[in-house]
């Protein structure tokens, strides 16, 4: 299987299952686009009628080209994957990270927020720091062999919950090393609780932190606001600016969220880049299609342009000497993800879960508070294995509508909890979120043909 599309002024063809990336000429492009659905003569007679100036002594060099290339495994290659692809329920499966709820509360009231503004819809709590320990026990205890384990302080605000999350913390980093475990700690925060006895910590403990931020002033404060309704923009920035200062300008994200309000996202982007952040996501929102700002069909376009036009800045600031970091754009063509990676997607349900609270398993954040996706709990271990072995089986080659897809090794098959808001299955698929992702990595595989040829 290839893709082929023109970018920037690059025709690219991307054969899917080498991985490989050519970048080549018009007439290349249109002869490989002919080339396993004509035969020779009509090859020549179709590109000679087009290309008046190239002869067909040309047209048979490039045929030969192609052929040569499809040979050695480059073009065209066949999908070796499917019959390969792991028997998931027999798979040992072992547990690599855990995304600890410390807050189902929140100092924001974000309109947008599926976690309902922390609470998950359900009562407002805080984890103890004796549930926390028993999650990194259990951690250790479900990690096999495994050496690095991830765990992710999130909320609501886990901030919020400062002193358990350092607790924890100081457990973990006490009983690693008799474990042969080192662990990683991300934190996620809104910022209003932001110190600089926050910055320290994170500096010293967190592998990375995700710093929310939307965008310019207007923007952000249209949806992410205080309990009083005001605005937390003029709050944050500031905080956000000296911790990025603080943490040398990496092992960090501002991570925004754009919606219907807008599409025309790369100003917010660019405005970040401005006050100087240059490790950066931006996010579609994922809402109910009746929300106000859930993004539509006629809004499709506007977001592909957007992201051409980011793909393209991005470039020429990197020739200016200030580059920034797209969470999206983020790709390596010549060592990626392994295939177990590529077919089996984030592992949540398996090999990642969240934890709630009162030590509740569920198979990421965003199945938090659906009784049918309740896991088990951190004493007890897994014990809703009917559901395990459906994510065992959540892989790129489970859905029939990414049989065709040239993107399926980059998505793993997409986003199990979108594709289940979505269509009520963690095997459908999030239609809308697979178009953007497309764009997406079309616009990132252009940036490193540039990179490569220039």
């Amino acid at each position: 299987m290839i893709h082929q599309y023109k970018l920037n002024g690059y025709n690219i063809v991307l054969d899917v299952f080498s991985g490989s990336v050519h970048a080549v000429d018009d007439v290349a492009y249109d002869i490989i686009e002919l080339y396993k659905n004509k035969d020779k003569d009509s090859i020549i007679n179709i590109i000679s009628n087009k290309y008046s100036d190239v002869s067909e002594n040309e047209i048979e060099e490039c045929l030969s080209d192609i052929k040569e290339l499809e040979e050695n495994g480059k073009l065209f290659t066949e999908d070796n994957y499917a019959d390969l692809a792991f028997d998931f329920k027999k798979r040992n499966t072992v547990i690599k990270a855990l995304c600890l709820h410390i807050a189902h509360t929140c100092n924001l009231n974000c309109e947008y927020c599926f976690a309902s503004q922390g609470k998950y819809h359900g009562e407002r709590a805080l984890m103890s720091l004796k549930v926390g320990k028993r999650a990194i026990d259990f951690l250790i205890e479900n990690s096999g062999n495994r050496h690095n384990l991830e765990v992710d302080f999130f909320g609501g605000e886990p901030l919020m919950n400062f002193d358990v999350v350092k607790g924890i913390v100081e457990y973990a980093r006490s009983i690693e090393k008799e474990h042969n475990k080192n662990f990683r700690f991300t934190l996620t925060t809104n910022g209003v609780l932001v110190d600089d006895d926050v910055i320290d910590f994170a500096n010293k403990e967190c592998h990375n932190v995700v710093l929310s931020l939307d965008g310019c002033k207007e923007v952000h404060d249209r949806l992410r606001k205080t309990i009083n309704g005001k605005g937390s923009y003029d709050t944050i920035v500031p905080k956000f600016q000296h911790f990025v200062e603080r943490r040398g300008n990496k092992g960090y994200y501002v991570r925004g969220t754009f919606t219907h309000n807008n599409t025309d996202f790369t100003n917010d982007i660019f405005h970040m880049a401005d006050l100087g952040f240059t490790e950066l996501s931006m996010e579609p929102v994922v809402c109910a299609p009746n929300d106000p700002y859930a993004l539509t069909e006629d809004d499709l376009p506007v977001l592909y342009e957007q992201y051409e036009i980011l793909a393209k800045e991005m470039l020429k600031r990197e020739k200016q000497g200030k580059p920034i970091t797209f969470y999206h754009y983020m790709i390596d063509l010549t060592s990626g993800p392994c295939i177990y990676k590529r077919i089996s997607g984030c592992g949540s349900g398996c090999e990642y879960f969240a934890v709630t609270p009162w030590g509740d398993l569920y198979p990421c954040h965003q199945f938090v508070g659906d009784d049918k996706y309740r896991m088990g709990d951190i004493w007890k271990g897994v014990i809703n294995r009917e559901k395990q072995n459906e994510f065992k089986l959540c892989n790129a080659y489970a859905r029939p509508e990414c049989k065709e897809c040239w993107a399926k090794l980059y998505c793993s098959g997409g986003c199990a909890a979108n594709a289940y808001h979505a269509t009520g299955s963690i095997n459908g698929i999030y239609e809308y979120g697979c178009k953007l992702f497309k764009k997406r990595i079309e616009c990132a595989v252009m940036m490193q043909v540039e990179k490569s040829l220039k």
